[in-house]
């Protein structure tokens, strides 16, 4: 992924990559992951902490989290998303602080209307204990000056669910009950403090006991690695890598799109309010923040990535599936013990980038062609390609979509403003597409590119693609051999 956070990622890749060469070696003991602590941060200088003592605190968490463990301030939680306590100690703790623009007037407004006693005079200006300030804010409006500012963290500024605070050491702390497993406050925090586990041990350790291991690339898949890879490149690399193969799972998403249709026509005949139910950050944020509207709104069809695991599971028994994606939220799919059959693990494209230079495996243009997927399917990636998928079954059942009113929304901001309008019984729309990734999967928190840069290939690659049918392409598949509900019944 080419951010800001180029350092960040560097450091957490080359872990992950010399962790994964450990598995691959069965030398995954405490004296080689203390080897790998010490080759990364060798000493006696920092690079880029206090001492190299803390550097290498850093790098055993992150060692924690490559194994797809908790970190050791958090050893019972169950979130994917962790903070690295040793590396959140930098951000200011003040969300307000006084400037030196601060003129240390006689009417001292800031200090008259704080209610906390937050405020007190120092030798030039005025000052804001942290431990007393409640972050009211009132104390900024009413300065002439202007001279209070406003700080948030990044982290807390990208959460979308507001699931972010801080201890009284000024530690990141997520609220695990809010928490919707987005992962945008990973790639936000420009001190790598937060992460998130991963599970590519527990796939090696799959592959090497002789398993059927069969990946699943999300649809997004297209366009990350440029407009020369294409999923036949793809799906070469990862079986060099040890996989049985790989499906595409924009066939999953024609799948989902053909049920979920059939939903969303039946709620048309009752002027029944829906919600799409492939986003998992979505559907964490519908289930801990919307709970009713989760009962009584949302589409029972899975995602694309459990109807393909659902599939491969009833055609290849006792396989296992690994998807492989831009989304950090689909792992804490994979741990939903609700949804039976769903994808065993699942992997970000950093993490299968660092899989393959842990085998040196690369990925190179193919002149072959693979697809399983209609183009609607593959269009599940984009912002308004589930709704538009959805209503193309509807169309070739022969149903009239003139008149059915959308709502897209693609970012946090956009879901809750939906669901708080449906709560409130003033959505003027029949259904919500809903996705917390601005632009969708595309502009996942985990993108191997920049969102632009994956458009651009993405266009050149669905370019090539035949014009299937959704329904006539699932015709090809065992749909009777498997649930296509949430939970499991046939």
């Amino acid at each position: 992924m080419v951010t800001s956070d180029k350092g960040i990622i560097s450091l957490k890749h080359s872990i992950m990559e010399e962790i994964c060469k450990l598995a691959w070696a069965g030398e995954l003991d405490a004296e080689h992951k203390d080897q790998v602590v010490y080759e990364i941060i060798p000493g006696p200088k920092p690079d880029y902490r206090c001492c190299i003592y803390k550097e290498r605190e850093i790098v055993r968490q992150r060692i924690r989290l490559a194994c797809g463990e908790n970190v050791s301030t958090k050893p019972h939680s169950k979130n994917v998303v962790q903070v690295i306590e040793p590396a959140c100690d930098d951000c200011p703790i003040s969300a307000y602080s006084v400037t030196n623009v601060c003129r240390f007037c006689l009417g001292k407004a800031c200090l008259n209307t704080c209610k906390f006693g937050a405020i007190y005079p120092g030798e030039t200006r005025m000052h804001i204990d942290p431990q007393k300030c409640k972050e009211c804010g009132m104390c900024a409006k009413e300065c002439p000056y202007q001279a209070i500012v406003h700080r948030v963290r990044p982290c807390k500024k990208s959460c979308p669910v507001g699931a972010i605070h801080y201890d009284e050491y000024g530690y990141c702390v997520i609220d695990e009950d809010k928490c919707v497993q987005c992962g945008h406050c990973i790639h936000n925090c420009p001190f790598g403090a937060i992460g998130s586990k991963t599970y590519l041990v527990h796939v090696i350790n799959e592959i090497k006991a002789g398993k059927e291991v069969i990946a699943m690339c999300a649809p997004a898949t297209e366009g990350q690695f440029g407009e020369r890879i294409n999923m036949a490149s793809i799906r070469r690399a990862l079986k060099k890598l040890g996989f049985s193969d790989m499906v595409e799972v924009g066939l999953g998403g024609d799948m989902t799109a053909a049920y979920e249709s059939e939903e969303w026509s039946e709620a048309k005949k009752e002027g029944h309010k829906m919600t799409t139910s492939c986003c998992p950050a979505f559907i964490n944020m519908l289930r801990q923040h919307y709970p009713d509207i989760f009962e009584n709104n949302s589409s029972s069809t899975v995602s694309p990535m459990c109807a393909i695991s659902r599939y491969l599971k009833a055609t290849h028994p006792g396989c296992v599936t690994v998807f492989v994606g831009p989304c950090i939220a689909k792992k804490s799919e994979t741990l939903d013990e609700t949804v039976p059959d769903n994808a065993d693990y699942a992997i970000t494209y950093g993490e299968l980038r660092a899989l393959m230079r842990s085998k040196d495996v690369e990925i190179i243009p193919l002149e072959e062609d693979y697809q399983e997927s209609s183009v609607w399917g593959k269009n599940f990636a984009s912002s308004g390609g589930v709704a538009a998928a959805v209503i193309e079954c509807m169309q070739e059942r022969g149903e009239d979509t003139s008149d059915i009113k959308l709502m897209t929304c693609a970012g946090g901001d956009q879901c809750k403003k939906a669901l708080t309008l449906l709560k409130a019984g003033k959505l003027d729309a029949d259904f919500i597409e809903g996705m917390v990734c601005p632009g969708g999967c595309v502009g996942g928190p985990s993108r191997h590119r920049t969102e632009a840069e994956v458009l651009k290939a993405r266009k050149s690659l669905l370019g090539q693609a035949d014009d299937r049918k959704i329904l006539k392409n699932l015709e090809n598949y065992p749909m009777d051999k498997f649930s296509m509900y949430r939970d499991g019944h046939m």
